[in-house]
């Protein structure tokens, strides 16, 4: 994290602010481990309905889509039987 040190001239106190770039390239740098945003896409599926077959808000599916999050076991099960796939599918593989 950078810190940058901002200087107020009217009471000469010394400020700190994070870095925003910073912030965003360790948020650029999240690799993706789920492929759920892809199998939707693949299925047609949107991810509003998913929401409502697995019984979970359209606000959490989407952090899945975005990898922002990574759903537990048992919801990427859930999300495998809803789509009809294996759940290996919705895995990036490792041997890439």
């Amino acid at each position: 994290m950078i810190l940058i040190f901002v200087w107020d001239n009217t009471h000469k106190i010394v400020s700190l602010y994070l870095s925003i770039l910073q912030c965003s390239k360790v948020n650029q740098q999240m690799k993706a481990i789920n492929r759920i945003k892809a199998v939707l896409a693949e299925k047609q599926v949107s991810g509003k309905c998913l929401a409502k077959e697995i019984g979970r808000t359209e606000n959490t599916v989407s952090r899945w889509c975005s990898n922002k999050v990574q759903p537990s076991l048992e919801n990427l099960f859930e999300i495998a039987e809803v789509l009809n796939v294996d759940v290996r599918e919705l895995i990036k593989s490792t041997k890439e």
